[in-house]
């Protein structure tokens, strides 16, 4: 009797230790993971699985890299680029499922219309280191890509949209992505105007800061492309401002009398013509604008201070709107004021 008792106790022990690695195992696969807050994976370009298993483990995302690299060899695991969030404590089995389905964690990055590279820079930082980003902006490469292989810079060459970027990204493919976008959606825009398509792009751009009005938006680039024709000074002053950025002074206020005296070739008040490049990314509606512009007896046009523009003819009734412009401002400060 007691030795059934003892051979009974000796299978139950020898069957304890047959399923101890079982159950470690299991546990190591389902049980919680290591990681304290959320995490990130990033699966770069060229990484193998090893590196990543590695990193994974380095990173304190999962506790066995061992472990992850039987599985993944047993499921073949194919490793698609990205950016993967991972939850606190996610268990190994979680963390390969992600890999697994390939569930890559994107941002949206808006690009409105209207901004101009300091900061369409400042909204890419975290998807383009900021020395990067300026040595891409001016890649003949790029403007190539866009489609104007003359282009000093990507200036314009951007199509307003939202983007969807993650982590993993190289930063030379965020800015491939955003001048391709420009390629297809926005050079065939520029096509059929009065002036070439790279003209047409730095005119939509001075309209696009002029004017956000839809309505208006014709009628400031037929005054535009008037003076253009009889060879008088656009004297825009979005332009004196883009001069200030590009000296380096980077406040974004309103244009003062030295901003309008600046010798600068993006100043149309110093100079004549177009400036060498967009000053910005236009919209659809001012690439329609400079596209077909509405030309007629204006030549002037001043801020009304409730929103719009007053356009004019002549000289005299452009000062008179100047005038109007200004009592508009007066009577704001004083209601401001009490």
């Amino acid at each position: 009797m007691a030795r059934s008792h003892v051979s009974l106790r000796f299978l139950v022990v020898t069957a304890i230790l047959a399923l101890a690695p079982l159950a470690g195992g299991w546990w190591a696969w389902k049980g919680q993971g290591p990681l304290q807050q959320p995490g990130t994976v990033l699966v770069r370009k060229g990484m193998t699985l090893n590196q990543v298993a590695d990193q994974m483990e380095r990173d304190g995302v999962i506790r066995s890299a061992s472990l992850f690299k039987l599985w993944a060899r047993a499921r073949k695991l194919q490793l698609i680029r990205g950016e993967y969030t991972i939850n606190p404590r996610a268990s190994l089995s979680d963390v390969a499922g992600k890999l697994r389905r390939g569930e890559i964690h994107y941002t949206n990055v808006v690009i409105p219309d209207g901004i101009q590279a300091w900061s369409l820079q400042k909204r890419l930082r975290d998807f383009v280191p900021e020395e990067v980003f300026w040595k891409l902006w001016r890649s003949p490469r790029l403007a190539r890509t866009a489609g104007f292989p003359d282009a000093e810079d990507l200036e314009g060459l951007v199509a307003p949209a939202t983007y969807r970027l993650h982590h993993a990204m190289e930063p030379e493919e965020v800015m491939l992505m955003l001048v391709e976008a420009f390629r297809n959606q926005v050079k065939p825009r520029l096509e059929g105007g009065p002036l070439p398509p790279y003209q047409t792009l730095i005119l939509a751009s001075l309209v696009e800061k002029e004017t956000r009005l839809p309505e208006e938006q014709p009628k400031v680039a037929g005054v535009y492309l008037k003076r253009l024709r009889m060879g008088m000074r656009l004297q825009c002053d979005p332009t004196s401002l883009y001069a200030r950025w590009a000296s380096g002074d980077l406040r974004f206020t309103a244009p003062t009398p030295e901003d309008i005296r600046r010798p600068s070739r993006f100043n149309t008040y110093t100079v004549a013509g177009l400036p060498p490049t967009p000053i910005a990314i236009p919209g659809p509606s001012a690439l329609e604008a400079a596209r077909a512009p509405e030309v007629g007896k204006n030549l002037y046009f001043v801020a009304t201070g409730l929103g719009g523009h007053a356009f004019a003819p002549t000289l005299s009734l452009h000062n008179r709107n100047v005038n109007a412009y200004r009592k508009e401002l007066a009577r704001q400060r004083r209601m401001a004021h009490g």
